[in-house]
């Protein structure tokens, strides 16, 4: 690994030359910054990751399965498991998908679950990611690069190769294909993971398209080419779902395609992932999963969610109400590391303020013990210090659901702050997975 650190800053020039940046819009205007790389890789052991890939299944099938169910029967409404309103009032609920079923009943193909690991040497869950996960191209490149400058390294380290993510995601496209080409659609050049988009469409034999070069006749979906058009069996969206179809959801959509919705509905198009997702991943939802696997499947979770306080509860409001100080609030809209709160951090008044408005909007939040999770090394400078990390992994869910080996761990630049986003400031490291057998790899 030394000769990676030697490499760090030729490695990270090559990664703003191939354009991996991370792009925000703030304040109305769009920014575009390098997503730092840090060349020290995390390590999980072969019997380790054999645990995470088993509770990472058998959550992810948990998930598609209460999917299909409250778009369907609803079971679990019924027997009372988990409360419509947390249906119902999620922003990712969709009542325009009631009924539908998509192309092999598959609606999260590609799933990103965040994860940190506790200084109590266990594994915890902190989100279930099941619209548009992002961030599997950053590992995949920095590897590619890693490999590149310092081969010998990976001749003398026992690190599972990785290289077939783009395998694997063909393989899930393929999976579900209703007959055509594979097609990632892209909102376009100023999107946050443009990079990802185009990268993804390399590495799966997937045509990258934007809405201009799509169009719909006679409900199925097409590729404009300068030799005639493709029709299109499978579309991996980049894009969020109130922007998807013009004609069904945001009227004003300029990135959006016409009639998308018409195609999906008539089953002559896989849209990957399903719309109507994020009722799934709503942080109120992530309460549930562990119920939602001893429900569907019939057996004990693998995997811990972190202890979290449902304020709709009035046994966890008065909970929450009285320990407000030692939790992190979470505001169920929010995402990339925005709307959490530390208690500790509050100012009484502050603390008082936001007492109010969980009780007046108990829907809206949820209160979570503070992990306190394992610190990673990192370079900085000349020095190695430790900042916080979590990781993402990402599970792709074709004729059965298959863990990447590997992931994105993020890290917070930040010594005093637990949120690793890279909207957020934060950087990238590769995960190295050990071989179950100790050889290593070429």
């Amino acid at each position: 690994m030394e000769a990676l650190l030697d490499h760090k800053d030729e490695i990270n020039e090559q990664l703003a030359r191939y354009g991996v940046k991370f792009g925000i819009y703030k304040n109305g205007t769009f920014h575009e910054r390098l997503f730092p790389f840090d060349p020290i890789p995390r390590q999980i052991a072969a019997d380790e990751f054999k645990e995470l890939e088993k509770g990472l299944v058998q959550r992810v099938s948990a998930l598609n399965h209460f999917l299909y169910d409250i778009y369907h029967e609803k079971k679990i409404i019924r027997d009372r498991v988990v409360p419509e309103e947390f249906v119902y009032r999620s922003p990712g609920y969709l009542a325009l998908c009631e009924g539908m079923t998509p192309p092999k009943a598959c609606y999260s193909h590609i799933s990103g679950i965040d994860l940190v690991l506790g200084k109590d040497g266990e594994w915890y869950v902190l989100e279930d990611n099941l619209r548009i996960p992002s961030g599997a191209s950053y590992p995949l490149i920095a590897r590619a690069l890693c490999r590149r400058c310092s081969p010998g390294t990976f001749q003398r380290n026992s690190v599972v190769d990785n290289r077939n993510y783009g395998a694997l995601l063909k393989r899930t496209m393929d999976y579900v294909n209703t007959g055509g080409i594979n097609v990632i659609f892209t909102p376009g050049r100023y999107n946050a993971a443009y990079f990802e988009h185009s990268y993804l469409a390399e590495q799966s034999g997937a045509v990258l398209a934007e809405s201009s070069e799509l169009f719909v006749e006679n409900r199925k979906l097409y590729y404009r080419t300068s030799r005639g058009v493709a029709q299109v069996g499978a579309l991996y969206r980049r894009v969020s779902d109130e922007y998807l179809d013009p004609l069904f959801f945001e009227p004003s959509s300029l990135i959006g395609i016409p009639n998308l919705m018409d195609v999906y509905f008539a089953g002559n198009v896989a849209l990957v992932n399903a719309p109507g997702n994020g009722v799934a991943d709503d942080k109120g939802i992530y309460y549930f999963v562990p119920k939602m696997v001893s429900y569907y499947l019939e057996e004990d979770p693998i995997l811990k969610n972190a202890p979290t306080y449902l304020p709709y509860f009035e046994s966890d409001l008065s909970y929450t109400m009285e320990h407000i100080g030692k939790l992190v609030i979470k505001d169920v809209a929010e995402a990339g590391g925005y709307g959490v709160v530390f208690g500790e951090k509050l100012s009484k008044a502050q603390c008082e303020d936001l007492k109010a408005a969980i009780r007046s909007a108990p829907r809206r939040f949820i209160a979570q013990e503070v992990i306190d999770f394992q610190d990673m090394p990192i370079s900085e400078g000349s020095e190695t210090v430790q900042r916080k990390a979590d990781l993402r992994v990402f599970v792709l869910s074709g004729a059965s659901p298959v863990v990447w080996p590997g992931g994105l761990t993020r890290f917070s630049r930040n010594p005093d702050s637990f949120i690793v986003n890279s909207s957020q400031g934060g950087g990238f490291k590769d995960t190295w997975i050990a071989c179950q057998q100790e050889r290593p790899i070429s």
